[in-house]
């Protein structure tokens, strides 16, 4: 499947359906691994994301696999995955607050640009730098955690999805500085010392391509995050019928 094609729908079949999230799931990795991912990638990845989560919760509402969630076991694994989901959500919270601060960077960049204010682009160009390398902080502070036991498809499912979703959201934190084409730290390619006004219009132009991008990688985060809440919001009622 090409990495910018939306995911086929799954079946309703439960097995087939398992079967399939597991072939979107590596497909997506191997989509998301590639040297030459972009934004774009990004923002389609967190698509088909979304999409395998909606799965997931078809097979929640599976009768056998709500009856199966009666046994004590297969119980304390969907808890103990539920307390582990926290941290995605808490990741998808940080990186959009941190991709709202590097679009207004990024506004602010253009304007001094449109002025032509070398010291004050100079400026801006650092804070856009820095702002770059705190998108990555969050996940330096994350440890491997992965479901144990395979007697519970849903909680291996939901675990697998997991983790695909925080390397994903690694992976984009990688891909921005990358993006933007930073060099040795606080130099930015894109800016020449000489400035004149076809040079300016072209990197106002491409800012803008790329403001475009990163809002986009915005919303995708934030309707991977709504279908995290209602994932967590069904195996709840699942727990407490």
């Amino acid at each position: 499947m090409s990495c910018h094609q939306r995911s086929a729908s799954l079946p309703s079949i439960p097995h087939s359906t398992e079967s399939k999230v597991d072939v979107e799931l590596q497909g997506l990795k191997g989509c998301i691994s590639s040297p030459s991912v972009t934004v774009d990638t990004m923002h389609d990845g967190l698509r088909r994301l979304r999409d395998i989560y909606v799965c997931i919760e078809e097979v929640m509402s599976l009768p056998s696999n709500q009856v199966g969630l009666s046994l004590p076991l297969q119980r304390k694994m969907v808890e103990e995955e539920l307390d582990r989901s926290l941290v995605l959500v808490d990741l998808c919270n940080a990186m959009q607050e941190n991709l709202a601060e590097l679009k207004m960077s990024m506004q602010e960049l253009q304007l001094a640009l449109k002025r032509g204010d070398d010291a004050s682009i100079q400026l801006k160009i650092e804070s856009f730098v820095r702002l770059t390398k705190k998108v990555q902080k969050p996940f330096k502070k994350i440890t491997a955690s992965k479901a144990t036991g395979e007697d519970c498809r849903m909680v291996r499912l939901l675990a697998e999805a997991r983790e695909m979703a925080i390397f994903l959201l690694e992976s984009a934190s990688r891909v921005l500085p990358k993006q933007i084409e930073v060099t040795n730290g606080s130099r930015w390619s894109l800016v020449s010392k000489r400035f004149h006004k076809r040079r300016v219009v072209c990197e106002e132009a491409r800012l803008q391509v790329l403001e475009r991008s990163m809002a986009d990688l915005e919303n995708g985060i934030e309707s991977l995050f709504r279908r995290l809440i209602q994932s967590r919001v069904s195996l709840l009622n699942i727990l407490s019928s």
